[in-house]
């Protein structure tokens, strides 16, 4: 039989075969690599004519940084298949320092921007990079984007872009009243065939949208409008290489642009670079690499007088989608860009702005993007998202970064610092009041706390739940003074918390946030999360209340009913509904009556899937001496059809300890009854003086002579239900799996016995033997 081939639905980075590798190692990849570079090469020279018109720069700047991006970045960054090149998302910024330093002391900070992050990529702040909202990046490229439209759509009606969008707002009824016919016509058809791209046949689409359009425009102008202006070159593309200045004033100025540049360029290249790693299953990015490769090219690309170089998603996306395999597909697509530039620079100065600033507009709208903005309002994050779009569209871009990243950070601290504090009345039956608290509980929290616990009425029988993950000195001291006032005035006050954290821990030690503490349990058994250990009902001395005649207020088991229906109905109705009619567990578990053994809670399992059968010593009767066990052993296998039928048995118990005394003849006096069910553990008790296996396995384990009893009685119980006539013949069938455990109360460990041995399994292999036989046994 053949076995199938799985080929993943997206490429993702491969390395070549070894012998390949040995003998022509350039060669690997390149059947994918030098299709898929030209596909971007076709994609990335009209963007990158674009944005460099759009930047305000020259236009054989935009090819600069593009075969540096392509070439350096590719060869040195840390993400196999992210292309780089000039990007949209800084020509905003971009053509504010030509208007401001002039494009010589540009290209200076853009190599300055570049060293700063190459000395961030060697420092490892590649990550630190990503703690960046990333709704405030979306809304910064949104701003961008209707910047772009604005100043474009000057273009495309024949006149000059202005130097803010408010200024390119407020020309824009001027614009439409002086529109140039032809230019207007022509941008328009860009956009048009731009929209209709993606619907034309698929032979048709190979061809990148962005060089068809520019391409018809070109041509239409060529006939049609020969007048119209065009792109000027000043030379070729070695012609434009030009050194950098550095600026003659403003050195503040100068810096704060490099921050902004360097800031902006590694955030949008890092973001890229992840969200390229989603669209592939090769090696993830090495995000500090890929700044040292993006500040390299930076660097390369300024002293050479390119644009700044990103990561560009557009580019890169376009390279996975097209089959690149390894990074040399980045690599040619620069060699291809920088070989067109030396050869065809002429057919450059054919293509009309009005067809240039066509596609700006479109790559602009694109950048404005309907789900982000839906994501934003679900999430709570619109008033960022907003705030950030009108500060970079009306602003600039650095202000409305630092704006947008304030109100983020202004929002997390409110929904992070912010303390849900309500009071109410409990329900007429059960009396008294009733105080909430829930969150991290610190001074922040405190105007709010006085308020909402002053609306308790004076002499009333008050329950405080306290749910907090983080609580200080300040809070703690705060209920305390509440309490002993309204103690004094004739009250009464209960403390119940249910949190991470203790609040007498406030008293005691520095705060700290808690990890949270909950039950190892799957999601459909979480309703049980936070009930044990990490809800608790804390009585220090300083909280507790009595009735005045030291009994507690309520009894325990109806204060847990209450706390239970209060906390956890609600969350276990979901999980229980649909078992209302009926169970499906598939498991019988045998266990001890013994309370400190939960099954649930030792096999990670929630209501319905375990049946459970617990009597005094976890033991299975011979046929026809006890009716209980032998139904519960028919309804399983018969009527439920449990797959597995687990025997598990505990440390120190006291079953077990009694078998001993009453063999040493000094069992304490329990009954007739008691002594009778002992009877069906005496057995087991015979095969450890005899020597059984699993015995000797636990003494070497270090395990006492209850313990060791213990273990052998799961094994002699599991010998039991293997020749028992309801159960037996199932065990032979393979219908059903019989399973031996033993808890350890003393390390809270599990173990599985053989028929044999010891063992342990999943996660508690992390604690050895050795280690468990040291608790005193």
């Amino acid at each position: 039989m053949t076995r199938p081939a799985v080929r993943p639905a997206v490429p993702g980075p491969s390395q070549p075969s070894a012998s390949t590798a040995r003998r022509l190692p350039f060669l690997a990849g390149l059947r994918s690599d030098v299709p898929a570079s030209l596909v971007v090469f076709l994609v990335a020279l009209p963007l990158s004519l674009g944005i460099a018109a759009a930047s305000g720069a020259p236009v054989m700047a935009g090819l600069i940084a593009a075969a540096v991006g392509g070439i350096v970045a590719g060869s040195l960054g840390g993400s196999p298949l992210q292309v780089s090149g000039p990007a949209a998302g800084l020509t905003v910024v971009v053509a504010g320092l030509v208007q401001e330093f002039g494009w010589a002391v540009t290209c200076a900070i853009t190599a300055a921007a570049g060293l700063v992050q190459l000395l961030l990529g060697i420092s490892r702040a590649g990550r630190a990079a990503l703690a960046v909202s990333p709704v405030v990046v979306r809304a910064m490229l949104a701003g961008i984007g209707i910047t772009i439209v604005l100043q474009q759509v000057q273009v495309l009606l024949g006149g000059k872009p202005a130097g803010s969008a408010v200024e390119n707002l407020v020309r824009l009824p001027a614009a439409l009243a002086g529109v140039e016919l032809h230019s207007a016509l022509l941008g328009l058809a860009v956009i048009g065939l731009l929209l209709v791209w993606k619907y034309l046949p698929a032979a048709v689409r190979k061809v990148p949208g962005p060089l068809a359009a520019v391409a018809a425009g070109t041509a239409i102008s060529v006939t049609m409008a020969p007048g119209i202006e065009r792109i000027t070159l000043d030379g070729s593309i070695l012609a434009s290489v030009a050194l950098p200045d550095l600026p003659a004033g403003n050195w503040g100025a100068a810096g704060l642009a490099v921050i902004s540049v360097a800031l902006i360029a590694s955030i949008e290249s890092l973001l890229s670079a992840v969200a390229v790693d989603k669209m592939h299953t090769g090696a993830r990015t090495d995000l500090n690499r890929e700044l040292m490769g993006q500040g390299s090219a930076n660097i390369v690309s300024g002293l050479l007088g390119g644009l700044p170089v990103t990561g560009v998603i557009v580019r890169s996306a376009t390279n996975v989608e097209a089959g690149a395999r390894t990074r040399k597909s980045a690599v040619l697509h620069g060699l291809w860009i920088l070989l067109f530039s030396v050869l065809f620079a002429g057919l450059i100065q054919l293509i009309p702005l009005a067809v240039l600033a066509g596609l700006l507009i479109v790559i602009g709208v694109r950048l404005i993007k309907i789900a982000e903005i839906r994501t934003a309002a679900r999430t709570g994050d619109l008033v960022v998202y907003a705030l950030t779009l009108l500060s970079v569209v009306f602003l600039n871009l650095l202000e409305g970064v630092f704006i947008g990243l304030a109100v983020a950070c202004a929002f997390v601290l409110w929904r992070v610092l912010r303390v849900s504090t309500h009071a109410h009345p409990a329900p007429p039956e059960q009396g008294g009041w009733r105080v909430t608290i829930a969150g991290s509980c610190s001074f922040f929290a405190l105007p709010r706390l006085n308020r909402v616990l002053h609306t308790v009425p004076e002499g009333a029988e008050t329950l405080v739940e306290l749910n907090a993950d983080y609580v200080d000195h300040a809070f703690r001291e705060a209920v305390l003074a509440w309490q002993k006032q309204h103690t004094a005035a004739g009250g009464a006050v209960l403390l119940e918390e249910h949190g991470n954290t203790a609040f007498r821990d406030a008293a005691e030690s520095t705060p700290r946030r808690q990890e949270t503490r909950e039950f190892p349990l799957p999601p459909r058994a979480s309703w049980l999360t936070g009930y044990f250990p990490a809800e608790r009902v804390q009585r220090p001395e300083d909280s507790r209340v009595d009735d005045g005649a030291g009994q507690p207020l309520v009894p325990s088991i109806l204060q847990g009913i209450d706390r239970y229906h209060r906390r956890h109905a609600d969350k276990v109705l979901p999980h229980v509904k649909d078992m209302a009619d009926g169970q499906n567990p598939d498991t019988l578990f045998i266990a001890c009556v013994d309370s400190r053994v939960n099954p649930n809670l030792i096999t990670s399992s929630g209501p319905g899937d375990l049946l459970t059968l617990r009597n005094i010593g976890n033991v299975l009767c011979q046929e026809g001496q006890d009716p209980s066990t032998e139904s519960a052993l028919s309804f399983a296998v018969n009527a439920l059809a449990v797959e597995s039928i687990v025997i598990c048995g505990h440390s120190n118990c006291g079953a077990m300890k009694a078998v001993i005394d009453d063999a040493a003849g000094t069992a304490p006096a329990l009954g007739h009854s008691f002594d009778t069910w002992l009877g069906h553990s005496r057995p087991s008790y015979g095969e450890l003086l005899d020597g059984h296996p699993v015995a000797m396995a636990a003494a070497a384990a270090g395990y006492n002579q209850v313990d060791q009893l213990g273990m052998v009685n799961v094994a002699v119980q599991l010998d039991k239900l293997r020749q028992h006539p309801i159960v037996g013949p199932a065990l032979a069938e393979g219908r059903v799996q019989a399973t031996g455990l033993f808890f350890d109360i003393a390390t809270a460990r599990v173990i599985r016995l053989n028929a044999d041995a010891i063992d342990t399994f999943g996660a508690m292999a992390a604690a050895p033997i050795g280690s468990v036989s040291q608790s005193t046994r």
